[in-house]
């Protein structure tokens, strides 16, 4: 999003709607180029679509995985590559479902004797390749669209293990702090990931801040550190740290990489905030 579009988000979220001819008006731009941005912000879940102006994004649904796998995805690679060089050779850890997590997964395969839980089967394919990980996969229901493992069966098969960090994503972080998913399913699956992880490790780009999901996963207090690629709202920022989570913010790809869909891992530079 460029500045007109982030500036746009903020204020939809504050009414509720915006017509275009208002926001043409108060951007001194054309129409034209107020939808061009609405159907920027759409595309890439950030807002909805209506008639005559925008909305917040639904509260329901999801983006189907197919967009979310390519959308801002050199902002995904950096922030994976951030995460793996906190993770230690001989680690193990879960790996939720996601599509910022899978990025994570990719960027692991140059470690050594790493010990992965995931119900993720996309995670599991691809990290099976290496000779030296022992790769677990919980059992579950199939989820179509994404490969992902749910129901009684993954949660139980996760309580079974205590392991050093658990790699979770996100489909929206609202401003008190709440981490907010669609599906009560992936949900529980993740706070038992969460509950049986000596380190908690949230990956979210930067479109999930603010952003609206109905079923509740859990709080930033509980976690140990987040990932991103730019400074989250203030107010999340001071949020983090009077709850001492630590915030871990990527330098974001460069202008002419940004959000392409081609694979290519822009450089990394990181710090702790």
């Amino acid at each position: 999003m460029n500045e007109r579009q982030e500036q746009i988000v903020e204020l939809v979220r504050q009414r509720g709607f915006a017509s275009i001819d208002a926001l043409a008006r108060h951007f001194g731009v054309t129409p034209q180029t107020i939808r061009r941005d609405i159907n920027q912000l759409c595309e890439v879940g950030a807002l909805r679509r209506y008639h005559g102006g925008a909305g917040l994004a639904s509260s329901v649904e999801n983006l189907a995985y197919s967009d979310r796998r390519i959308l801002w995805l050199p902002e995904k690679q950096v922030i994976a590559r951030l995460v793996v060089e906190q993770i230690p050779d001989g680690a193990s850890l879960f790996i939720n479902i996601g599509t910022t997590t899978e990025e994570v997964a990719r960027a692991l395969m140059g470690h050594q004797g790493l010990r992965v839980v995931t119900n993720n089967l996309n995670v599991a394919t691809m990290l099976s390749e290496k000779q030296d990980f022992e790769v677990i996969v919980a059992g579950g229901v199939v989820r179509r669209r994404d490969r992902g493992l749910v129901g009684e069966p993954t949660i139980d098969l996760i309580r079974q293990f205590k392991l050093d960090y658990g790699i979770i994503g996100i489909s929206g972080i609202d401003s008190d702090g709440s981490l907010l998913d669609f599906d009560y399913r992936e949900v529980r699956v993740a706070q038992a990931i969460i509950e049986n992880s000596r380190k908690v490790f949230l990956c979210a780009d930067h479109t999930k801040f603010g952003r609206p999901a109905m079923v509740r996963l859990g709080h930033l207090r509980q976690l140990d550190a987040v990932f991103t690629d730019r400074d989250p709202p203030q107010d999340t920022v001071d949020l983090l740290r009077q709850l001492g989570v630590d915030l871990w913010v990527a330098d974001p790809p460069p202008p002419d990489q940004r959000s392409n869909a081609d694979g290519t891992a822009p450089r990394l530079q990181g710090q702790a905030v």
